[in-house]
């Protein structure tokens, strides 16, 4: 059996903390840690629980560039979560790799859990097997319906997902294929016999 993930929840509401922290709870995967109800003592508080995930109302950073940097440093192998239900400004969010919605279903909400977790997992793998730009089979169901033209909105309610995640796979996309244009992503996709 593996080992519980532990998690921190940093987030001003209760309804919130206590709804997401029975989700996870009933998944027996995670093991929830004292929540934070905001992120003044976040740093102080990192090294003594040690989570293996952050989960983060992206408000309560007052510079989320530079906290952001700072926690990475002093846990690189924890994933951010940015846990949204407001709108947060553009320029917070592309710092975020990882987007939770607190309106998207169960299943999704633990899919990019699931995924940031794996991602730092695969990490510990070698330069020439990372460079393999290998699309994940959640970036290929985005590119598929890119390339069907759907908008990101359009995606993001079909693939029950958020629309911030959305985008963060888009740019996984574009890094990978290099390609930054629908039409070339749409032939990227006819090329590799991805579409239906």
């Amino acid at each position: 059996m593996n080992p519980l993930v532990s998690v921190l929840i940093v987030e001003p509401s209760e309804i919130i903390v206590e709804g997401l922290s029975a989700m996870l709870t009933d998944t027996k995967r995670y093991h929830l840690l004292s929540p934070m109800h905001d992120a003044e003592a976040l740093m102080e508080r990192l090294p003594v629980v040690s989570p293996d995930l952050l989960i983060v109302n992206p408000t309560l950073l007052s510079s989320a560039s530079k906290q952001l940097s700072a926690i990475a440093q002093l846990r690189p192998s924890m994933p951010v979560v940015a846990l949204v239900y407001q709108y947060v400004a553009s320029s917070v969010m592309e710092h975020f790799r990882y987007v939770v919605d607190i309106r998207a279903s169960r299943s999704a909400i633990c899919a990019v859990l699931s995924e940031a977790l794996d991602a730092v997992a695969n990490e510990g793998e070698t330069v020439e097997q990372t460079e393999n730009y290998e699309l994940s089979e959640r970036e290929t169901d985005v590119l598929v319906l890119v390339a069907k033209g759907l908008s990101s909105k359009e995606i993001a309610d079909t693939l029950h997902i958020s629309i911030h995640t959305v985008n963060s796979h888009r740019k996984n996309i574009t890094h990978k294929t290099g390609i930054k244009s629908v039409a070339g992503l749409a032939v990227y996709a006819m090329i590799h016999n991805l579409m239906e």
